[in-house]
């Protein structure tokens, strides 16, 4: 009909149009609409999970605490009142482990000897010391202690004691032979001289190296002249020298036989009871072996060495900067123990010989890694006082050429028998002896005295007498060692008494 219009098929045509639309973009639609649901959930539960974390839950779970944190706390309504979480306000330390413990330990065993300078200096060798509280607690506290010690007043007063080889087993070296009475005249068993050294250490003793009394420098012409050095030790504490004379192990001691012509002696059951040599221990330190009765070998304490090792190592103060004994060795059967004369290569072979040179050489620099002092004692052990100056000097090459490429070079020599080369008056180059032993090298010359003691300190050498720690002494002259002990606190009962006579 005119004027009527008819939208019959502009219907048609917007629902194709429509469909068509349908058709083609309905899938991206859900797609998109599944991705905005998606999002907003995990928002959700992101939001929810911070709630949780910083202020509880609120469906009945209760979180466990951590150190540190703060759970507020919760009024009548049940809502929450809680703080911002924080840090504890006192941080635990960590305990100190590894190589700074180690250094630490180090450190304080060197300051017991009353060496803080160097324990600070170690201390300070540690990269960023300076922010880290215990070893910036030590530096203070090393220091007050080095700020208290004293300079010893008197260093002509110290006194030197030196004993022999110790006595293990007194069955076997008072057996009556015709060793005995030498052994209880010249010798200390084990038991007296721990108690001995304990007493000492209880009376305020500390052992000190002669290079600690007196050194030698150059004056300003550039002549050689001895100066006393300062030992700074707490008031009330002592320094004192100790040597040990013949650390050798002698043939007729360890193997009962003659070991100085050209064959040498073994450690056997016909030895007295001495320990037979010095030998490096699984430790590191320097020990001992000795062969019992009945032929068993052991290892351990059985002389001087490795008892004062391991005293100082329980007791460190009683080692003034790490000092230990002078060691005085002979060669006409070896050294340390060790059958090192040349000669025992003819009789033994070149191969076993020299296999004891080199052991003899490795416990020597043991030895003196540990602070041992090793020094001559002479070759064949004369009296010097009573030979001739060529005598003398023939006497000291022999003992470079036995003993010095074994232990290294010294300048410290323990005469003898105590047998000075010269009376109380200073050395001068007149005498004969003296020249030779100082152009040999020797500037530290100890003979044997019963004072006290007595050091003398010349222009270019040191002097001292030492005194001899024995039965003869012990039991014949006991007020002689009243200062250092109470003999009849430390006198072994299994010592014969009466005590020979020299």
């Amino acid at each position: 009909m005119p004027g009527t219009f008819d939208n019959s098929n502009d219907d048609r045509r917007e629902g194709s149009k429509f469909g068509r639309f349908m058709s083609r973009y309905f899938p991206s639609i859900c797609l998109l609409l599944l991705v905005v649901v998606c999002v907003s959930l995990v928002i959700a539960t992101v939001s929810s999970i911070r709630d949780i974390i910083n202020h509880g839950p609120t469906n009945g779970i209760q979180l466990e605490s951590q150190p540190g944190s703060s759970t507020g706390s919760t009024d009548s309504t049940g809502s929450t009142c809680g703080t911002e979480n924080t840090a504890p306000t006192d941080p635990v330390t960590p305990p100190v482990t590894g190589d700074l413990k180690e250094l630490l330990d180090q450190a304080e065993f060197i300051a017991k000897g009353y060496d803080y300078a160097k324990a600070i200096s170690m201390l300070q060798s540690y990269t960023g010391y300076e922010n880290e509280p215990s070893i910036t607690a030590k530096i203070a506290e090393y220091t007050t202690l080095d700020s208290q010690l004293v300079s010893y007043p008197d260093l002509d007063s110290i006194t030197h004691i030196f004993f022999h080889s110790l006595i293990v087993d007194t069955d076997r070296a008072f057996d009556g032979d015709e060793d005995s009475s030498g052994y209880n005249l010249y010798m200390a068993t084990i038991s007296e001289f721990n108690a001995i050294i304990q007493e000492m250490y209880n009376r305020g003793y500390v052992l000190v190296s002669p290079y600690d009394i007196a050194y030698e420098t150059t004056d300003a012409n550039g002549n050689p002249n001895f100066v006393y050095g300062d030992i700074r030790l707490p008031a009330g504490k002592k320094p004192f020298l100790l040597s040990q004379d013949d650390v050798n192990y002698y043939g007729y001691m360890v193997g009962g036989g003659d070991g100085k012509n050209e064959t040498p002696v073994y450690p056997s059951t016909k030895g007295d009871g001495f320990a037979s040599k010095i030998i490096i221990g699984e430790d590191g330190f320097p020990t001992c072996e000795y062969m019992d009765a009945q032929g068993n070998v052991h290892v351990g304490d059985y002389d001087l060495v490795p008892l004062l090792e391991k005293f100082i190592q329980e007791h460190p103060d009683f080692s003034y900067h790490g000092a230990r004994a002078m060691l005085g060795v002979t060669g006409y059967e070896g050294v340390l123990g060790y059958r090192t004369k040349p000669s025992y290569a003819n009789t033994i072979g070149q191969e076993a010989w020299q296999k004891e040179v080199d052991q003899a050489k490795a416990v020597a620099d043991c030895l003196k890694a540990h602070g041992w002092l090793l020094v001559s004692h002479s070759y064949g052990h004369p009296a010097y006082g009573n030979l001739t100056a060529s005598r003398v000097e023939a006497d000291s090459q022999k003992w470079e050429d036995t003993c010095q490429y074994i232990i290294g070079e010294t300048d410290i020599i323990l005469y003898p028998h105590g047998s000075d080369i010269n009376g109380p008056g200073k050395y001068t180059m007149d005498n004969g002896k003296f020249k030779a032993l100082y152009d040999d090298g020797y500037r530290y010359f100890f003979n044997v005295d019963s004072a006290v003691a007595w050091i003398q300190v010349g222009s270019n050498y040191f002097r001292g007498g030492r005194r001899n720690i024995d039965g003869f002494r012990m039991y014949h002259q006991p007020e002689k060692l009243a200062d250092l002990f109470d003999v009849s606190k430390i006198f072994d009962p299994a010592r014969p008494t009466p005590v020979p006579t020299i």
